[in-house]
């Protein structure tokens, strides 16, 4: 019985081999992982050496070593991936930085109320709080714009501070506007902000164009365009060589009227200048007209009943309750009792200086007779009392285009500065207005002088005739 078991259990544990002799089972199963093999082989030969099976023990435990560790290096490369892709998602998440480009440039372009962008020169720039696009300049480009402001590149002073000529890198000549210092002027943060506020806002071909601003530690600087030719206050001095005739004046009037339109009307929201005076009125060098300094500009209520439809009677435009700002001789006399804005506050300087244009006088002429002291009161008690032509600047030739057209912009400017806001037009009235002005100018310019052609044309033919008779 004992024999018997013994022979079942031989017979399963080897098996034959094709030869004709028993193998081990294990080898049988040629596929098996070598850590997964028995460590001693369990055959019929019960005398292999310890060594073998030592030798198989530390071949398994090398073989399990090796996978642990390829399984180790796949892990680490996963985890590398991982990361790669991870940083590769960061990368896409940052703000690129702007591309070179072939030329310098001093300026960046910057949309405010984010993160802290990079202008042209990698340097970083802390976003302010109004959220407008506007150009950032550093102190360095400034200096090197003005030669550390130079007093030979200084062109004006005003009430906001000094203004200096300078160059971008890219050639590009600005007017650099310096602000007094706080103590010199306490409201000079106030005016900055106002003024780079509205400028960013707006774009017209007759207003000054808007480059940039500088804010640093107590410097408050504005960067525009520079207009070469002077204020229209200088021209109408006499303090440039160029001399305005009434047709250039009239063209400055419709170039004026058209900028203020545009503010009142066509910008985002409208503006009120509140500052329209022949100072901050700059004249190219082909005589045209461009609108500068909103230091005063403030931004309207909205379109009231009577933008649109001229200053009708009962007609009430929106305005906006606040402190009282404007030049002496130009300030809207409704607007100074009542502290209540509204465009036709515009309307009324722009009367003023149509009454400027016309006689090159001052607003207010304190060397003169009392009667005459206040010139728009003077123009027009003229223009009553049936005597407009004394208006007329004497350095103007006294034509009969020049003196009709003359009559037609006292009576314009007359409606402009109404005591009442409700009896003005609008400014979109006023361009109509000049235009027709300007036109009948010319037409009975050209008129006169194809008369005075053919008239010396007969002179000369009669001139000839007697020459005849006398040979």
């Amino acid at each position: 019985m004992a024999g018997r078991e013994r022979d079942r259990r031989g017979s399963l544990a080897l098996a034959p081999s094709s030869s004709g002799r028993r193998t081990p089972e294990h080898d049988r199963w040629a596929w098996s992982p070598g850590w997964s093999r028995p460590l001693s082989d369990r055959g019929s030969s019960r005398g292999s050496s310890s060594s073998s099976s030592f030798r198989s023990l530390f071949r398994s435990i090398g073989v399990w070593f090796t996978s642990l560790s390829s399984s180790t290096t796949t892990t680490s490369s996963s985890r590398n991936k991982r990361r790669s892709k991870e940083a590769a998602v960061d990368v896409i998440k940052k703000p690129p930085l702007p591309a070179p480009t072939g030329k310098p440039s001093g300026r960046g372009l910057y949309l405010y109320g984010g993160s802290g962008y990079r202008n042209g020169s990698g340097r970083q720039q802390q976003p302010l709080r109004p959220s407008f696009q506007s150009s950032v300049f550093s102190l360095e480009e400034i200096l090197r714009a003005t030669s550390n402001f130079s007093p030979a590149l200084k062109v004006g002073q005003g009430g906001f501070g000094s203004v200096y000529r300078g160059v971008l890198p890219d050639g590009t000549p600005v007017a650099v506007k310096r602000a007094k210092h706080r103590m010199q002027n306490p409201h000079v943060d106030a005016e900055f902000r106002s003024e780079i506020r509205i400028m960013a806002r707006i774009e017209h071909q007759s207003l000054v164009r808007f480059f940039g601003y500088l804010e640093c530690g107590d410097e408050r600087i504005v960067v525009v365009e520079f207009v070469p030719n002077g204020t229209l206050r200088d021209h109408l001095d006499r303090c440039n060589g160029r001399f305005l005739d009434f047709g250039t004046r009239l063209d400055i009037a419709i170039d004026v009227a058209h900028a203020v339109t545009y503010l009142h009307m066509y910008s985002d929201h409208p503006i009120i200048h509140r500052d329209i005076k022949s100072s901050n009125i700059l004249l190219t060098d082909s005589l045209r007209a461009k609108v500068a300094d909103f230091g005063f500009a403030r931004l309207g209520a909205g379109l009231g009943s009577g933008d649109s439809g001229g200053g009708a009677a009962g007609s009430s435009p929106a305005h906006v309750t606040t402190q009282v700002k404007g030049t002496a001789g130009y300030l809207d006399p409704e607007y100074l009792k009542t502290c209540q804005l509204t465009d036709r506050s515009d309307v009324y300087s722009f009367g003023v200086l149509l009454v400027e244009l016309a006689s090159a006088r001052r607003p207010i002429e304190p060397k003169r007779d009392m009667r005459e002291r206040l010139t728009a009161r003077w123009a027009m008690a003229r223009l009553i009392a049936g005597a407009a032509g004394d208006v007329l600047d004497p350095h103007l030739a006294r034509t009969r285009a020049a003196e009709r057209a003359l009559e037609s912009l006292l009576e314009l400017a007359f409606r402009c500065m109404g005591p009442v806001r409700q009896d003005r037009p609008a400014m979109s009235e006023c361009c109509r207005a000049l235009w027709a002005i300007r036109k009948t100018y010319r037409d009975m310019l050209a008129a006169d002088m194809q008369e005075g052609s053919q008239l010396s044309d007969s002179g000369r033919s009669a001139g000839g005739s007697g020459d005849l008779r006398r040979v």
